[in-house]
């Protein structure tokens, strides 16, 4: 199991509902392949990327597969997190065409949106490269998928930040403004025993405040290279440093070398595009 804590099988169940307008035998129906593809007919079909790509999702396009079809033949042709060329064959599948085209949309559009997400991410970690900074990703993914972009985000080579509001404290400015001061929302924080309590930050006086209350972790928001080594060199290793906010590929490397530990992007889940991957049937 790839996903401990994910229920593929509820994902898929409910993936196939919505596509097919409910189950298979509760009146769920593919009425293109039941009315055009013979009952006995088999399809043997290649799973394939058109672009470079880092690959993430193939065992959950598997579960597709095998939810229709139980004595599908699968081979996976890719690991999880590899990078591949232009053409590179992901997966071969053998088994009834009706439940292999049945369930052909669905499977490719996870493994599209996971490598999506995975190859943008990989495009990320390696323009931050010897830096000795690592990447993290946020709580910017799509309603019921985090479990899914977040694994597609450690196949990319990224690092889960918190998974939910459960986890970790982030006190950002509208916390601030409600509580009264930094300093009162940190030691309300710490008060109520949260381990990991990380305070944004956007103005280098805000600092020595939030570490001085307790902070565990500093989000540089929105600051300047410029502002950020100023910030980085204040802080001086204290507390972990996070950089956040407007960071694309073409500044990514210069916002590393400004010494921070961490770097946030809201866009490897956010804003990711499909990966260009298709299945096609095989003569063979």
């Amino acid at each position: 199991m790839i996903l401990p804590d994910f229920d593929i099988d509820a994902f898929v169940r409910s993936t196939l509902a919505e596509d097919l307008g409910g189950l298979p035998g509760t009146g769920g129906r593919d009425v293109t392949s039941e009315s055009v593809i013979p009952a006995d007919a088999m399809f043997t079909g290649i799973m394939d990327s058109r672009d470079p790509v880092t690959v993430a999702g193939l065992p959950i396009a598997e579960a597709f597969f095998r939810a229709l079809d139980p004595d599908v033949e699968i081979e996976i042709l890719a690991s999880e997190g590899d990078v591949v060329a232009p053409g590179a064959d992901l997966m071969r599948i053998h088994g009834k065409a009706r439940a292999m085209l049945t369930a052909e949309r669905s499977a490719l559009n996870t493994v599209q949106h996971l490598t999506g997400i995975a190859t943008l991410t990989r495009a990320y970690v390696d323009r931050i490269a010897g830096t000795g900074v690592t990447l993290l990703d946020t709580r910017k993914t799509l309603p019921g998928l985090r479990v899914l972009d977040k694994y597609a985000t450690r196949m990319g080579g990224a690092k889960n930040h918190r998974m939910g509001l459960w986890d970790a404290a982030m006190i950002k400015d509208n916390h601030i403004a409600v509580a009264g001061s930094v300093g009162q929302a940190v030691g309300a924080a710490r008060a109520a025993r949260i381990e990991t309590i990380i305070v944004e930050v956007d103005r280098i006086d805000q600092i020595e405040p939030a570490i001085a209350a307790g902070a565990t972790h500093l989000l540089l928001d929105n600051m300047t290279p410029s502002i950020l080594r100023g910030a980085v060199t204040l802080v001086g290793k204290r507390v972990p440093t996070e950089a956040s906010g407007g960071i694309r590929l073409d500044n990514i490397r210069e916002i590393a070398e400004t010494g921070v530990d961490y770097i946030s992007v809201g866009r490897i889940t956010q804003s990711a595009p499909a990966a260009d991957i298709g299945l096609d049937f095989s003569h063979d």
